[in-house]
């Protein structure tokens, strides 16, 4: 198959092609990333478990509406940032709002923290208190953000999707996507720089 295409797009090409092999090998490399995804914004590993499974068949039923561009992280995350969505909708409370926790519980058993988010350069790792007191400061801020920017920040900075890919999970335009990034880290390096930490918190590189 043509060098042209990424290993996904050749996946999704043999999958439109009738190949069920391509689409278990689509599920072995993706069920993990998509689990990471669902258990941040939900914190419940059985209904994170259930999305992911309907993320992956609304991938086989809907694989002929996928062109192969190299765009498939962004295709994959967009279907499952829909799940997330029409979730929220359906219930009491907003599960996007209670998504940002000071600590998570991954499918492992193993804790995870608010820390995970931001730069590695924020605060130095062996200084604890401080560390705590930017995860609550950053908690704070992801907690009152509006929706588009807290996914498009999860997206980006959990998921590791470059904002091309973003832009194409959430139905919108690069510049869009870019803008809200800048936002998000327009407000943590506010917030974060009124309680004392260095001006240079938040990494610029926006490239796509």
């Amino acid at each position: 198959m043509s060098s042209m295409y990424s290993e996904d797009d050749q996946r999704m090409i043999r999958l439109q092609e009738g190949d069920s092999a391509a689409f278990s090998e689509l599920v072995n490399l993706w069920q993990g990333p998509l689990f990471g995804f669902f258990i941040r914004t939900t914190r419940d590993e059985h209904l994170s478990e259930d999305l992911v499974q309907e993320t992956l068949l609304r991938l086989y039923r809907n694989c002929w509406d996928y062109l192969p561009k190299g765009l498939f992280k962004g295709f994959l995350f967009r279907i499952a940032r829909n799940l997330v969505i029409d979730h929220s909708r359906r219930t009491i409370n907003d599960v996007l709002i209670r998504s940002i926790r000071g600590r998570a519980v991954g499918r492992d058993g193993e804790e995870f923290d608010l820390m995970q988010l931001v730069p590695e350069d924020i605060a130095s790792p062996f200084d604890r208190a401080v560390q705590q007191e930017l995860a609550t400061v950053v908690q704070e801020i992801l907690q009152e953000l509006p929706e588009e920017q807290r996914q498009t920040f999860l997206l980006h900075h959990y998921e590791s999707l470059t904002l091309s890919e973003v832009a194409d999970a959430m139905h919108t335009s690069l510049p869009t996507a870019k803008s809200r990034l800048r936002l998000v880290k327009e407000k943590l390096r506010n917030l974060l720089a009124c309680r004392g930490f260095v001006n240079e918190i938040v990494s610029e590189n926006e490239s796509s």
